[in-house]
């Protein structure tokens, strides 16, 4: 939990490192009007309270050769979610799986070469559950972060 609430530069620091968590403390210290160590405590602090989990490289699927990306529903029964949670997180394919409301109780993104290895995998989740997929064609808004600006900002 972060101990002071968030002002206006941790907000922009916030913004500045969801476009790039490459960018030079110096960079972001001329863009926020502050001193380099002044920068690199408040990002200590943002880290300590939980605001900023880590920092990650975005990969390509298709340029890493998974052309199929999709995304899966599945219907998980609430007494096999300790045998299921455990499975899904050793999946290599499997970029994120959400616990939703609705019909079915899990979504899962995934991400695999061909459509046959995408059949094989559904049919491994059968064992949890049904399930409903949908293959994405194109992906108009890649993966960006969340507006830590207000929009009045």
């Amino acid at each position: 939990m972060l101990v002071n609430p968030m002002d206006n530069i941790d907000k922009k620091i916030l913004t500045i490192l969801q476009e790039n968590a490459r960018t030079p403390l110096k960079v972001i210290a001329e863009q926020v009007f502050l001193s380099s160590p002044a920068v690199s405590a408040r990002i200590e602090r943002l880290e300590k309270a939980g605001l900023i989990l880590g920092y990650q490289a975005q990969l390509s699927c298709a340029a890493m050769g998974y052309q199929i990306k999709a995304f899966i529903s599945l219907e998980v029964e609430p007494k096999q979610k300790p045998e299921f949670y455990p499975y899904i997180e050793a999946c290599p394919n499997v970029m994120e799986c959400n616990c939703v409301t609705g019909d079915y109780s899990m979504l899962l993104k995934v991400c695999f070469h061909t459509t046959q290895e995408l059949d094989q995998f559904i049919n491994q989740l059968h064992r949890f559950g049904r399930t409903r997929t949908q293959i994405v064609f194109s992906t108009p808004v890649e993966h960006r972060g969340i507006p830590a600006m207000d929009s009045e900002e």
